[in-house]
């Protein structure tokens, strides 16, 4: 197999892995809230993950070809700017999430965070080709399953569902920044310094709006560990490493197969579950995504 090929084939492994680790993640953002704020839950589990890559990068991993090809004299300020705005733009992702997710359900809000495999191709649109028919086809499969799935009769979303659907275009915005900064750093430096960045903005927030003991940390430490080592430490970095070989596109579409783990283990683990409108607009959804990024393999284009 080419070495192109074993590239590709390698960041899909990953990118999928990745999508089964934030789906379960999901499941313990919920169960972590039980016990701490959603602001000091981020600051905790960021602040793992940024401290679980540190001996990685004191030994030198990621430091390979391609692993910082910014110009000599910027580059350490470039890299440092560029890692602190994809924090920023982490940081308001997951606050919004992690705040929707107090009032709506794990399969939920997984399913509608993935609407950013949608996004991704509509808010590059300044930046690169013009968007396919495929991905209006699948905007409008994606919307239609999004109000079965959490527009009540009444024409009204809770606030859960709308705060995480406002989480998604932050999701988008940052897949398609780590796909252009991660070829051009470590890409575990790049991964610890977004979550140090986030942890710093969420400890302030729940300082300032939460209620901050170590007893309640202690009683979430089970979540805590899985969001933190699991969801950010690893399953971030391994998004980082993988859209070095990825389209930014083709990386959305897998990593949105975060909202079918979201649901499997909201239902295994928390016990959700959905009637026929809920699973008919998951269905619906995952359609739309699908199609989305399969369209210009289905539809000869036109000379």
């Amino acid at each position: 197999m080419p070495g192109t090929e074993k590239a590709t084939l390698r960041a899909d492994l990953l990118l999928t892995l990745t999508a089964a680790i934030w789906g379960f993640a999901f499941v313990a953002q919920r169960a972590g809230m039980e016990h701490i704020g959603p602001f000091l839950f981020n600051g905790v589990r960021f602040a793992l993950g940024s401290l679980s890559l540190v001996p990685l990068i004191l030994l030198g991993f990621g430091n390979g070809p391609g692993s910082g090809n910014w110009p000599a004299r910027a580059g350490k300020w470039q890299g440092a700017a560029g890692s602190v705005l994809a924090g920023l733009i982490l940081f308001t992702g997951a606050s919004l999430q992690q705040v929707g997710i107090v009032t709506t359900t794990a399969g939920k809000a997984g399913f509608i965070t993935g609407l950013y495999v949608i996004l991704v191709p509509i808010v590059s649109l300044k930046w690169g080709p013009r968007t396919s028919a495929g991905t209006w086809v699948g905007a409008s499969l994606a919307t239609a399953g999004l109000y079965l799935l959490s527009v009540t009769g009444h024409f009204t979303m809770v606030k859960g569902d709308l705060l995480v659907l406002l989480s998604a275009f932050m999701w988008a915005a940052h897949v398609l920044w780590i796909s252009w900064l991660s070829p051009r750093m470590n890409p575990l430096l790049l991964a610890s310094a977004q979550f140090a960045v986030c942890s710093v903005l969420s400890l302030v927030v729940a300082f300032l709006h939460e209620p901050v003991a170590l007893a309640p940390v202690l009683r979430a430490a089970t979540p805590i560990l899985y969001g933190g080592l699991g969801s950010v430490g690893v399953a971030y970095t391994l998004q980082v490493v993988a859209q070095r070989d990825a389209n930014p596109a083709h990386a959305s579409i897998l990593l949105s197969m975060e909202g079918v783990f979201a649901v499997l283990g909201g239902w295994i683990l928390l016990g959700e579950t959905m009637g026929l409108r809920g699973l008919s607009g998951c269905a619906l959804m995952l359609a739309g995504m699908i199609v989305s990024q399969i369209w210009t393999h289905l539809v000869p284009a036109r000379g």
